[in-house]
C-alpha cells in the first residue's frame, strides 16, 4: 500500500469516527527489577490493526502534504508494534532494547511545530514520530537526549485537513519512563516515575490532580463514632470510596495509578505480565458503554490490549473478539531479514474448551 492510499485511508476513518479518548497506560515493576509495560487502544471503527515485527535497517520514508519528500531514516533496532491499515508505522510497540511506547489521544492540547516553520529533513508527522523513536534509541535517556533535533510538525491528513493529536508514553529496560507533549509547537518532556498517562489534559495537570484524592487508600476504612454509636464499614474496600469509575481521562488516571501503586508486587516478568493483565482488564469497555449520542452512531470500544516484558523482549496481546492473550517474542524473530513480519487480528468468539484428565 502506498504511502498516499495509506494516508487517505487513515483520513477516511479519522472523518466518520469519534476521536480515540480512552486509552490508559501504564508500567509495573516486578520484585527482581523487571518492567512491564501495559496499555488498551480505543476507537470507535475497526482499525484493522495486525501485529508487525519490523526488522533492523527497515526503511522509512516519511509523508508530507502535495507529496513532497519526508524524512527518510533506516532502524537501528528491530522492534514489534501493532500498525493499522497496512501502514508502515505503529501506535504502540516495543524494541530489542526493551524500549517501548505509544501513541495515545491528546485532543484540545496537542499543538505542533507548524510545517512551514521545520527543517523537512527532520520534521515528523505525528504519526510517524514513535515509530522515530522506537527504531533509534534503546533508553529512554538516548530519547531525551534526541529531542531536540526533531520537530513533529502540524500535518493535517489528506481529505479531512485532520491533524492527529497525540502524546507519548515512553518506557525502558530500566524502568525509567517519560512523557513527551507536544505544547505551543514545541516538544514538552515530563519525567514520569508513577508510569501512568492516560489522555488530555496535559500530564502536569493530572499530576495536580492527584492531590484531591491523597485520603483514599487500600485499607479499609476505621469505623465511625457518633454520640456513642459505631458506624463500621459496609464489607471490603472501604478505604478507595470516592476511586472515580467512570471513563474520562482523569478518571481513569486516578483508577490506573490507584492500581499500581497498591496491587501486590509480583515476583518476576512472566507472573508481572499477568498482574497487569489483571489490572487492565479495569479498563475495557465493551461497545456501547461510550456513545456520542448520534443515532447510528459509531461506539468507542477496546479494540486491543497489549502488555510487554521490557527485559525478556516478550510482547502480548488480546483482540476484543479474542480474549486470549498471545505472545509474540521478538527473540525468535530474524531481526535482520529483509521484510515485515506480519500477523493479523482474528475472531474468535467461542472460548477454547477446558482439557480434563481422565478419571
Amino acid at each position: 500500500m502506498t504511502h498516499r492510499l495509506i494516508a487517505l485511508v487513515l483520513a477516511g476513518l479519522i472523518g466518520i469516527s469519534t476521536p480515540v479518548q480512552a486509552c490508559t497506560n501504564f508500567l509495573l515493576i516486578a520484585a527482581d527489577g523487571t518492567p512491564v509495560y501495559g496499555r488498551t487502544l480505543e476507537y470507535a471503527l475497526q482499525t484493522q490493526s495486525e501485529v508487525v515485527v519490523m526488522p533492523r535497517n527497515t526503511l522509512f520514508v516519511g509523508m508530507r502534504a502535495n507529496n513532497a519528500p519526508g524524512p527518510k531514516w533506516n532502524a537501528r533496532y528491530a522492534l514489534v508494534g501493532v500498525m493499522s491499515f497496512g501502514q508502515p508505522f505503529v501506535s504502540d510497540g516495543m524494541n530489542e532494547k526493551g524500549l517501548a511506547g505509544g501513541a495515545l489521544y491528546f485532543p484540545d492540547f496537542a499543538a505542533y511545530t507548524p510545517a512551514g516553520e521545520a527543517d523537512p529533513k527532520t520534521a515528523l508527522a505525528p504519526w510517524e514520530f514513535l515509530t522515530w523513536v522506537l527504531t533509534n534509541f534503546a533508553t529512554v535517556a538516548e530519547v531525551k537526549a534526541a529531542l531536540d533535533k526533531v520537530t513533529i510538525v502540524d500535518l493535517p491528513t489528506p481529505v479531512v485537513n485532520f491533524t492527529l493529536p497525540f502524546h507519548f508514553p515512553i518506557h525502558d529496560a530500566s524502568g525509567a519512563s517519560i512523557v513527551i507533549e507536544p505544547i505551543d509547537g514545541k516538544l514538552k518532556v515530563y519525567d514520569n516515575p508513577l508510569g501512568v498517562l492516560t489522555n488530555s489534559p496535559p500530564f502536569d495537570w493530572h499530576l495536580n490532580n492527584i492531590r484531591n484524592y491523597v485520603k483514599i487508600s487500600p485499607v479499609n476504612a476505621n469505623p465511625l463514632k457518633i454520640g456513642g454509636q459505631t458506624f463500621a464499614p459496609l464489607g471490603q474496600g472501604s478505604g478507595l470510596l470516592g476511586v472515580p469509575g467512570d471513563p474520562t481521562p482523569p478518571s481513569r488516571f486516578i483508577r490506573a495509578l490507584g492500581y499500581v501503586a497498591s496491587a501486590r508486587q509480583a515476583p518476576d516478568g512472566p507472573q508481572t505480565v499477568r498482574l497487569a493483565e489483571h489490572i487492565l482488564n479495569n479498563f475495557d469497555i465493551p461497545i456501547g458503554f461510550i456513545s456520542t449520542g448520534e443515532k447510528d452512531g459509531p461506539l468507542e470500544y477496546t479494540q486491543w490490549t497489549s502488555i510487554a516484558d521490557l527485559r525478556a523482549r516478550k510482547c502480548y496481546i488480546k483482540g476484543y473478539q479474542d480474549q486470549v492473550l498471545r505472545e509474540v517474542d521478538l527473540n525468535t524473530f530474524d531481526l535482520d531479514a529483509k521484510s515485515l513480519f506480519v500477523a493479523p487480528f482474528r475472531s474468535n468468539p467461542t472460548p477454547p474448551k477446558l482439557e480434563f484428565g481422565k478419571p
